[in-house]
């Protein structure tokens, strides 16, 4: 097979909307490698945009699903339930950072964990008022888009969008927005918009993924539990992209002190295959009535089996231990050229959940120019990277957390090759 011929059949049969950025097409993938169809190889620092922490066909998934299929595909839980997804949510409630009793609801995407904690918000507190932050993402279904705070691309064309969803500043000390101004939005929300009264829930995701990889600071967090025990608002906490051990714990709420009363997930908590979750406090996840919850592939037996595995890896292979000790080399790395080179402006990150923002020296506004150069000559070099932020001038890096460290410092070898072609093209030019 061809590259080149495969993708020119792409670009007749499927719309331009579905942005592709790789101009290869993966015939198989180990751990942290993909090979292309022409026998190219990739080292894998986007983990299918952080779904792969537990890497490509971790050995106990791929028996999982093995063992799964000699059984059965679907029955439509709704319809013949299984024991297996029943274990399932007794694992996640089991690990979730919620005390008290809880329940746990499987779905298939991390959007439709999304839109299905909404609905249980509004149905345990009969209000319709939901808050989100700028710089976030909640998915590209219309209520996710509606809470997705960033336009171009996700939102273009696409309005009217659901109604009683409002933003607020996302904290970011280097844009000059502290906890006290996001505070005084919403604040300002309540007085000018939507009384607390009326208002259902505040999401937001603990580090904004497509926003940036920013950290939400502790004292937001806080004061946000505050607002919401003062006013009997729901905190929602989405960690579709930071769960199970990307920052170094299993949900990057445990790094805050401060519970949510709903959590979501999806991406790694199957290791490549289509499971989402919401998990809450138990009285919040019993408010919908029977049949407001579910959906034909929701909690599919074949992702079932993969998450148990993947929670089995998680203990097996130490992964967070690895998150925190991988995190740490790649942001030293980062550091030190960020005392080499004035472009990359800030390196941020908790466990592996790590980015390098670049900015123009000169100017010091975003640099989105520079960091598709690097994805450029990376991308030549056999690594994968993505970018993020909402000037599209941040290197994110979601490597697996399985992959080996002598590849690991390979990538490193190669990123630093492209650092520095890089700097020297921008001093040239």
């Amino acid at each position: 097979m061809n590259n080149q011929k495969i993708d020119q059949r792409r670009v007749e049969a499927g719309p331009r909307g579905v942005g592709v950025l790789c101009n290869f097409y993966a015939d198989r993938a180990e751990n942290a490698t993909i090979w292309d169809v022409e026998g190219r190889a990739y080292i894998d620092f986007a983990a299918g945009i952080a779904v792969l922490n537990t890497g490509h066909r971790h050995p106990l998934v791929v028996a999982a699903i093995q063992a799964q299929l000699e059984r059965f595909t679907h029955t439509a839980y709704q319809i013949v339930p299984y024991e297996s997804a029943v274990a399932l949510l007794e694992r996640i409630n089991a690990v979730a950072p919620i005390d008290g009793p809880k329940k746990t609801a499987l779905f298939t995407t991390g959007a439709e964990a999304v839109e299905n904690a909404i609905k249980i918000a509004r149905a345990y507190t009969r209000r319709p008022g939901v808050i989100a932050f700028n710089g976030g993402f909640h998915g590209r279904t219309m209520m996710g888009l509606a809470l997705t705070g960033k336009v171009h691309p996700y939102k273009l064309g696409f309005g009217p969008f659901p109604n009683e969803v409002y933003h607020v500043p996302f904290p970011n000390a280097a844009k000059g927005i502290a906890v006290e101004d996001s505070l005084a939005a919403l604040e300002q929300l309540f007085k000018c918009d939507i009384e607390a009264q009326r208002v259902a829930a505040i999401v937001l995701e603990p580090v904004q993924g497509e926003g940036g990889f920013n950290i939400a600071p502790a004292e937001l967090m806080e004061r946000l539990r505050s607002v919401c025990n003062q006013h009997d608002i729901l905190l929602i906490a989405d960690e579709v992209q930071t769960g199970f051990g990307r920052t170094g714990k299993m949900f990057a709420m445990e790094h805050f002190g401060v519970q949510p009363d709903i959590l979501i997930m999806a991406k790694s908590l199957a290791g490549g295959m289509p499971l989402s979750a919401v998990c809450g406090r138990a009285e919040v996840m019993d408010s919908p009535a029977p049949g407001g919850l579910g959906g034909t592939y929701a909690g599919n037996p074949l992702a079932v089996a993969a998450a148990h595995a993947v929670m089995d890896a998680i203990e097996q292979d130490k992964l967070l231990s690895r998150s925190i000790s991988l995190g740490a080399r790649l942001q030293e790395f980062l550091d030190d050229w960020r005392g080499r080179w004035a472009a990359i402006a800030e390196v941020r990150g908790l466990g592996s959940m790590v980015a390098a923002e670049f900015t123009d020296p000169e100017t010091g506004k975003p640099d989105a120019a520079t960091v598709a150069l690097v994805q450029k000559l990376a991308l030549e070099r056999g690594l994968l990277l993505l970018s993020c932020g909402s000037y599209g001038n941040v290197i994110r890096f979601l490597y697996p957390l399985t992959i080996p460290y002598a590849q690991f410092e390979d990538a490193l070898t190669k990123l630093s090759e492209v650092f520095a072609l890089v700097a020297e093209i921008n001093v040239i030019s």
